[in-house]
């Protein structure tokens, strides 16, 4: 690792004057605060920054302060986030705001990770960018900048190398611009050392030493091996429409999608047939079969393979059902599965 320490050490001096000069700017970077920071970093998990940047500017007209997050209604909250996905970091947020807002925001690596939803990369991030303190923020994106710049053939899923690079990366920290040196990271896997093979080394600060480019490995880095696949559930989803409302089921207060507003579905693919029979099962008559269609949600380690009905109907169904018009639709969190079925009618 000594060799590569050496390269990596080149890093700081090549990438900040780049990032002052290409830095992205971004709402969370116009105003620095450890909660802005934080909020921001969250949102970003397994989401784009484009897709972030107006769900943050509303989240924050919303809910200015930790005390504004933590005391607001969850089913506002969720609303917000509806879209973005991965809902329970919204959950998180929440909860993790009604600890700290009963004293300072905390400024430490241990405090920090022991919030609910914060883990080593976003706690690196707000130590470094809120506070200037020396703490990597190892994600996907500087694994594959750092895999590409020593040439590294070491599997970035395993552990032990995640934890072996954030080492080295603490090590390389400029004392006086951690946050800066965070950020270009970023900026730079965002913007040129794309994953797959497109990176755009030409544009590069750290052309002139990195492995990857000199020996032509720029689609073979990182290794990222033994990344399982995902689980594939088939389920059959109804939108059941009457007198202008629609048939919702809230979801347990647990697991996948915990407590969010969902339309009634079932495993399995059914036919029309067997979707008439389960219109019986829960009392309800069709009175038209409007539409019918195949599609495809992907959560992190799951699949749905999906099938959907829309139907007019008449009965009322399960007693936990909710019929809602398009204005109360509109105030409840559903979850974006469900968004090529209700595109037309929601």
């Amino acid at each position: 690792m000594d060799h590569t320490k050496e390269i990596l050490q080149q890093l700081p001096a090549a990438l900040l004057p780049w990032y002052q000069e290409h830095r992205r700017d971004l709402p969370w970077r116009q105003e620095v605060s450890p909660y802005r920071t934080w909020v921001s970093e969250i949102m970003l998990q397994q989401t784009r920054v484009a897709a972030v940047i107006p769900y943050f500017q509303r989240f924050m007209a919303a809910f200015p302060t930790v005390e504004a997050l933590a005391g607001c209604d969850t089913e506002q909250l969720l609303k917000l986030w509806e879209g973005l996905g991965y809902y329970s970091r919204a959950r998180n947020l929440q909860k993790a705001a009604a600890i700290v807002q009963a004293g300072a925001f905390p400024q430490t690596y241990r405090e920090l990770t022991a919030l609910p939803g914060i883990g080593d990369y976003t706690a690196g991030a707000i130590l470094s960018i809120a506070f200037h303190q020396p703490v990597p923020a190892v994600d996907g994106n500087v694994l594959r900048v750092a895999s590409r710049l020593t040439g590294s053939r070491d599997n970035i899923l395993d552990t032990a190398v995640r934890r072996r690079w954030r080492g080295i990366m603490e090590s390389i920290m400029p004392a006086d611009a951690p946050g800066a040196f965070n950020q270009a990271l970023m900026d730079l896997g965002a913007m040129v050392c794309l994953p797959g093979g497109e990176p755009v080394c030409d544009a590069c600060p750290a052309a002139a030493f990195c492995q990857a480019r000199a020996l032509g490995l720029q689609r073979q880095l990182p290794v990222r091996a033994g990344k399982p696949e995902k689980k594939v559930e088939h389920h059959t989803v109804f939108l059941l429409l009457q007198e202008g409302q629609a048939a919702l089921r809230q979801r347990p207060d647990t697991g996948l999608l915990a407590a969010l507003w969902e339309y009634p579905h079932v495993p399995g693919t059914l036919d029309e047939a067997d979707a008439a029979r389960q219109l019986e099962q829960w009392g309800l008559t069709p009175r038209r079969w409007v539409k019918s269609l195949k599609f495809r949600h992907l959560f992190t380690h799951i699949r749905w393979e999906l099938t959907g009905y829309v139907a007019e109907v008449r009965g009322t169904g399960p007693a936990d059902w909710l019929w809602a018009d398009k204005e109360q639709r509109r105030q409840l969190a559903i979850p974006s599965a469900f968004e090529k079925l209700t595109r037309e009618w929601a």
